[in-house]
């Protein structure tokens, strides 16, 4: 007889949980940061509100963002003109879109990891699926797995109403999934389109507008695995450890509500003010076993949230200005694309370090760390190891 024990040990993986293989994936269609707010306006019929296409007009152009992906086409808005009221019943208009969009978006990002992993779908024995977008029952994993064609067999896990710090929750989840069942090789699936969140302007709720300003559309997916097979799979960053703390005194700092209008946010002006704040306290309890404490030895994956959240950390760490790069750049490139952003950042990092001919993932650095920012206000914090390139 096999005692529990010894059940329990030949069933956990005796290496860290590892990042295989990264995609990603964007909606064809896509706005012009410089033009947005006059395309805003005109579309939500909001013309007249001239003071207030000007603060948004500024807000654009302090977002730093250059262009954002989004499924809703101006032809599509047309045809549905209660998404461009503020607070118009258009529920089930949201959530028709969604329910179809936000897991085919999620394939064509889970199929360019699948291809770059090599590896046979079969041998998938986890799924986890990410959105803010929409809910249904059966949920999007469901509907992914179908997608994909993935073995019925395949273990589901589906996270609804997450937020921006999505991207470090799941990669959480799938850490602890990878280590505590040997060979499990787990796809992980972040997908957000604001077709839930898109609606006209507001005077009396200026936190709305800058949600218009900064949200974008994408997905990315990830597969996560322990014991990379050797000469077959390509490891590209140890998971090592995972936190999540709620930041001290900020409640409604940063939260959505889902009502027949669709998913309205609020969002608070200090909220880039209480992340640098309390951020030192998380990394300091992450790193500190690992004898580092110097914040510009390690590479940093952040979620953009926005340009203010980025400025006050690097000056709160006292960080050069180098080490925002890949979070920066992909602000600029697709906004804020809530739970995928940060796995864009990653996939950036990686891509960047080989171009630069640096000796590991990490922007040439062996450790790292991802934060992911969102609802709470809830942060998430993963250290990373790089692995060598080549």
């Amino acid at each position: 007889m096999v005692s529990v024990d010894e059940f329990r040990k030949a069933k956990r993986a005796e290496g860290p949980a590892t990042v295989l293989a990264i995609g990603t994936a964007t909606p064809l269609n896509y706005v012009d940061q410089t033009t947005y707010p006059d395309y805003y306006f005109r579309i939500t019929n909001s013309e007249h509100q001239t003071q207030l296409k000007e603060k948004f007009q500024r807000m654009c152009e302090k977002s730093m963002i250059k262009k954002r992906h989004m499924h809703l086409t101006e032809e599509m808005l047309k045809e549905n003109p209660d998404l461009c009221a503020y607070m118009a019943p258009s529920l089930d208009v949201r959530q028709d879109m969604a329910v179809v969009h936000v897991p085919k978006l999620g394939k064509e990002a889970a199929l360019k990891a699948i291809k770059e992993w090599a590896q046979p779908k079969s041998k998938i024995t986890h799924l986890i699926f990410c959105t803010t977008s929409g809910v249904d029952m059966p949920g999007a994993d469901y509907q992914l797995t179908k997608l994909l064609g993935l073995r019925p067999s395949v273990k589901r896990l589906m996270m609804y109403q997450q937020g921006c710090h999505g991207g470090g929750l799941v990669l959480r989840l799938a850490k602890d999934l990878a280590e505590n069942n040997k060979g499990a090789r787990v796809l992980v699936v972040c997908s957000e389109i604001t077709v839930v969140t898109f609606r006209g302007p507001s005077e009396k709720h200026i936190d709305g507008l800058v949600g218009q300003a900064l949200f974008g559309d994408g997905a990315a997916a990830v597969i996560v695995g322990s014991d990379p097979i050797p000469n077959v799979e390509k490891p590209l960053f140890e998971i090592v450890h995972t936190a999540q703390t709620i930041v001290p005194n900020s409640e409604g700092a940063i939260d959505g509500h889902l009502r027949e209008a669709g998913l309205t946010f609020h969002l608070m002006r200090d909220v880039p003010m209480l992340i640098s704040e309390n951020i030192e306290k998380g990394l300091v309890e992450a790193f500190q076993p690992l004898g580092i404490s110097d914040w510009n030895s390690i590479f940093w994956i952040v979620h953009p949230g926005g340009p203010a959240i980025l400025d006050q950390l690097e000056y709160k760490l006292g960080l050069e200005p180098k080490k925002f790069q890949s979070s920066r750049q992909m602000l600029a490139e697709y906004g804020n694309m809530s739970s995928a952003s940060v796995l864009f950042v990653m996939d950036h990092m990686r891509k960047k370090s080989v171009e630069d001919g640096l000796k590991s993932t990490g922007e040439g650095l062996e450790w790292g760390v991802l934060l992911g920012f969102g609802p709470g206000l809830t942060v998430e914090t993963v250290v990373l190891h790089s692995v060598l390139i080549g």
